[in-house]
């Protein structure tokens, strides 16, 4: 009876497992290089939807306030505004129109604001006051957005608090001006129709405007000594007598300076 011996080798019980060992181990690199590579391309995608959604949303934004800022100006120049209130938005026209620029240089929206940007330029103040309704209302709309803009500006630092103020005033008055002297166009050219009802309206509506304006006296005397004028053509004041409570509008705006 034969007897065979047979010899366990150690050294190569002990290379298969290191070698399954080193499979594995490559595996895993391989695994987490593709889930890196996977984050990284993720990322970078994910990183340029956000960067052109972004893009979006602010051309859409510098496009509203471009054109509301440039329409603005357009106003302000035909009812004859400040000369450094137009300059003061003017430059922030030019800043909105500038980043239109390098975001979307060779873009229909460039071509479009540029456009309105010459229009703007080219405008000049109006001969006549605005004598329709929709004109005017359309020019308040403006106005006060101009007004919102210059505390918009002062809030981010563009401008000084106390100028703000300013400008705010003399936009308020030229509001108020513009509307009055509407109402006054529109009362002569009913006077000339032989409507005196009608014309009489329209005048006492423009007094009561600038009455209760909050501006000093002395800026409004110019509208309301002749607009009072044409109000006494129409309705002669009743002679009340001495001490009578009805003034005349000469000592009123003598009241205050």
């Amino acid at each position: 009876m034969r007897c065979q011996l047979y010899f366990f080798d150690s050294s190569n019980a002990t290379r298969v497992p290191n070698l399954m060992l080193s499979n594995n181990l490559l595996y895993v690199f391989l695994i987490a290089a593709l889930g890196l590579a996977a984050l990284t391309v993720n990322y970078v995608i994910t990183s340029r939807e956000r960067e052109r959604e972004y893009r979006n949303t602010r051309l859409k934004w510098l496009k509203e306030q471009s054109e509301h800022t440039l329409n603005a100006l357009s106003v302000l120049k035909e009812i004859n505004c400040r000369g450094d209130i137009i300059d003061k938005l003017n430059q922030h026209a030019l800043s909105l129109i500038e980043e239109i620029g390098v975001l979307a240089p060779d873009s229909e929206l460039m071509t479009e604001v540029s456009k309105i940007k010459d229009t703007t330029d080219r405008t000049r103040p109006k001969q006549d006051p605005f004598n329709n309704d929709r004109a005017v209302r359309k020019a308040q709309i403006y106005i006060n957005f101009a007004e919102k803009l210059i505390i918009d500006m002062a809030n981010k630092g563009k401008m000084t608090a106390q100028l703000a103020h300013t400008y705010q005033q003399e936009l308020y008055w030229l509001n108020v001006s513009m509307v009055a002297d509407a109402h006054i166009i529109q009362g002569k050219a009913l006077m000339q129709q032989g409507d005196k009802v009608a014309a009489l309206t329209h005048l006492k509506h423009a007094k009561a405007m600038l009455v209760r304006a909050a501006v000093p006296q002395h800026q409004k005397r110019d509208r309301l000594l002749p607009l009072q004028g044409l109000i006494d053509q129409l309705q002669p004041k009743k002679d009340l007598g001495p001490g009578a409570l009805a003034e005349t509008l000469d000592a009123y705006l003598k009241e205050q300076p």
